[in-house]
């Protein structure tokens, strides 16, 4: 299971990167692999800003819709639109290609609160 170093991790299998004054978030890989073929990611919530634990869109697989759970409190600046024609992309390459929302932090002091790579490795076994 690929769990990256240099990116923090939720309960609900979400990671978050963050690169200057945004990040990306996205689900992990040990959640894109219990989920099976993803084939359709909706995110209706660009321009809202949404708290820590807000549902932010929904991921569907072959067999399952699974909620997305925001990390941290955040606007929602951007949907990863390439998705709509390539939702395989979140199995093939769910950290980089495969992300899903970019989204402006509001309380950085959240990220503290979030599992570290070693922590999400405990976590899933």
């Amino acid at each position: 299971m690929n769990v990256p170093a240099n990116l923090k991790y939720t309960k609900e299998h979400e990671w978050i990167r963050i690169e200057g004054e945004i990040a990306y978030v996205g689900i992990t890989d040990f959640a894109q692999n219990e989920l099976g073929e993803i084939v359709f990611v909706e995110v209706e919530t660009v321009g809202e800003t949404l708290a820590e634990g807000e549902v932010f869109g929904t991921v569907e697989a072959v067999k399952t819709v699974s909620d997305l759970y925001l990390p941290v409190d955040g606007e929602i600046l951007e949907y990863n639109d390439d998705l709509d024609d390539n939702p395989e992309m979140v199995n093939d390459d769910p950290y980089n290609d495969g992300w899903m929302v970019k989204i402006s932090i509001k309380n950085p002091s959240q990220l503290d609160l979030l599992l570290s790579a070693a922590e999400y490795e405990a976590l899933i076994g």
